[in-house]
C-alpha cells in the first residue's frame, strides 16, 4: 500500500472483544481496536483503541507509542512504579514492559505499534 491513510475515529472499523481471561484483574472489561494500517511485514500497525473502566495484566513484546484522547488511565510496572495519563499526553510503552494496565475513566487512544522481528 502506497495511500495516505486517514486517522478518523469515527470512520473506522471498531471490533469490540473482552479482556482475555488469563489477564483479567477486576472480571472482563470490554475493550474495542480499529487497526487503520498494517505494513507488509506485520510488524508495523496505527489505529485507535478504547476500554471501559477496570484493570488487567500487561506484558509488551511490542514498542508501542500512544496519545491519550479521552479518559484516564495508569500504567503500574512490576516494581510498583505507576504513572497516570490523562488526555492529551503522549507516551511510550518499551517492548519487555510487564505490569498492570488501569483504565480510571472509559478511555480512547491512538497508537502506533512496532514489534521487532
Amino acid at each position: 500500500m502506497t495511500q495516505i491513510v486517514k486517522l478518523d475515529p469515527r470512520q473506522a472499523d471498531w471490533q469490540s472483544y473482552p479482556t482475555p481471561e488469563e489477564k483479567q484483574i477486576s472480571g472482563p472489561v470490554p475493550q474495542r481496536i480499529a487497526n487503520l494500517y498494517s505494513d507488509p511485514t506485520q510488524q508495523f500497525h496505527v489505529g485507535f483503541w478504547g476500554s471501559e473502566a477496570g484493570s488487567w495484566k500487561v506484558t509488551y513484546t511490542e514498542h508501542e507509542y500512544c496519545q491519550l484522547l479521552e479518559g484516564l488511565v495508569e500504567l503500574e510496572d512490576h516494581q510498583g512504579t505507576i504513572i497516570r495519563i490523562t488526555a492529551g499526553e503522549h507516551f511510550v510503552i518499551p517492548a519487555g514492559f510487564q505490569g498492570i494496565w488501569r483504565t480510571l475513566q472509559p478511555c480512547q487512544k491512538v497508537y502506533v505499534i512496532f514489534e521487532p522481528a
